[in-house]
């Protein structure tokens, strides 16, 4: 009978190699920090949004498109600042590639309604149709 020896057994155990550990951790940092910075993209411009008492949080997607309208009628996409015509060939050029892309229009409360129906005019021309507006809720419900 072959004798069992267990210095074999030691040998042969699993070990955890700490170097893929590491590689996933710093992955997982990296894309934590590159989120952050994009959400924070959209929080820098300066917006007082209209409040609401009927606003419904809406499912948004991670790729989806934020237009901020300021109060000047200035249009805002990733820190970019478009012109009327820019922001619809940009969103014609989004269109081709995605066509059900989620569009968010952020405008401020004091914002002339007409620059809200150009960015509207500029999705529609573009065939964007999961278009929403961001607002606040109206804390005295």
């Amino acid at each position: 009978m072959p004798k069992f020896d267990i210095s074999e057994y030691q040998k042969q155990r699993p070990m955890i190699q700490l170097a893929p550990l590491v590689d996933i951790a710093f992955w997982a940092l990296m894309f934590f920090m590159i989120i952050a910075v994009f959400n924070q993209m959209e929080v820098q411009v300066n917006l007082t949004l209209p409040k609401s008492k009927t606003a419904v949080q809406s499912a948004q997607s991670a790729g989806k498109i934020v237009i901020n309208i300021t109060k000047d009628g200035r249009f805002i996409v990733n820190q970019k600042e478009y012109s009327n015509n820019s922001l619809a060939v940009m969103l014609q050029e989004v269109s081709k590639l995605f066509p059900s892309q989620q569009v968010i229009i952020r405008a401020d409360e004091l914002t002339y309604h007409k620059y809200v129906i150009q960015a509207l005019d500029a999705c529609g021309h573009a065939n964007l149709s999961d278009v929403s507006f961001s607002t606040l809720s109206d804390e005295n419900k």
